[in-house]
């Protein structure tokens, strides 16, 4: 689905963004692009998109490569940016003048995703929508057009507590087999229980691109209670519940992936991390 080899990207010589990024990701998931501010998410989501241009390297996405834009690859991806336009345009109006780019797109899809966030008037103008309403009138298009790859930059920001659960539902619902749906988000917690792969970026590099089996395999997140033999401990905070930990799983244990504590504990030893899952 999305091939990503010996990938360079600067702004400027002497502030590079991404330096020789490699990156394989099939159909069939929803892989979650994790960084701290600045570090290239956006970047690396616009250059899938084909929106900016490397400057070394290669990508292939659906056997395209995106700097040609092909028609046949516009009409199968889509770019849901954090920044969202405030157009002079009713909902219908917008739908209307932009599906025809999309030859999958649902009308059906559209106006059901829109109940799911209780929007039923779309005679509303989007410019007089605040931002969270309208961040689910974007989404909303974005699932209905039904595109093969689909990128999303922060799509949880602006939205309530019940609205994000909207999101994950509707992920949910949206995806098959061969669809692949890229979430660049700060906010993992909000869409835990759906990701399923996590692509961690670092100071212009990849840090780790691992499905959430590949991560349950080599590592175990549990609660400390005592028996556990140190020298496995890679990582440890203390919480209400008790002190979490992240060790190695040399007894094969079965857990559960926490993004957000295997994001804290990469970043606590990034070089221990690299070398675990580049065996």
């Amino acid at each position: 689905m999305v091939t990503i080899n010996n990938l360079d990207f600067f702004y400027k010589k002497k502030h590079s963004v991404l330096k020789d990024i490699n990156l394989q990701l099939n159909g069939g998931r929803i892989a979650s692009l994790l960084g701290k501010n600045g570090v290239g998410k956006s970047t690396l989501l616009h250059l899938i998109a084909g929106l900016q241009f490397q400057i070394n390297g290669e990508i292939n996405v659906m056997n395209y490569k995106p700097t040609q834009r092909n028609v046949s690859f516009l009409q199968n991806i889509f770019i849901l940016d954090e920044e969202l336009p405030s157009l002079p345009l009713s909902i219908a109006k917008f739908a209307s003048i932009n599906s025809v780019f999309y030859p999958n797109f649902s009308k059906e899809n559209f106006h059901n995703y829109l109940n799911e966030f209780e929007i039923t008037d779309t005679k509303q103008r989007i410019d007089k929508l605040s931002f969270g309403t309208r961040k689910k009138v974007f989404i909303s298009f974005a699932l209905a057009c039904n595109t093969t790859l689909l990128l999303m930059d922060e799509p949880t920001n602006g939205l309530d507590i019940p609205s994000k659960s909207s999101l994950r539902k509707l992920l949910r619902l949206s995806m098959t087999d061969d669809k692949l749906i890229i979430i660049s988000t700060h906010q993992a917690r909000d869409l835990q229980n759906i990701l399923d792969s996590v692509i961690i970026l670092d100071n212009e590099r990849l840090i780790l691109n691992a499905t959430d089996e590949e991560i349950t395999k080599k590592l175990c997140f549990k609660i400390a209670d005592g028996s556990e033999n140190t020298d496995d401990i890679l990582y440890s905070e203390s919480s209400v519940a008790g002190n979490q930990i992240v060790k190695v799983n040399n007894d094969n244990e079965d857990s559960n992936l926490d993004i957000e504590l295997l994001f804290n504990a990469v970043f606590s030893d990034k070089e221990k991390f690299l070398k675990l899952f580049n065996k």
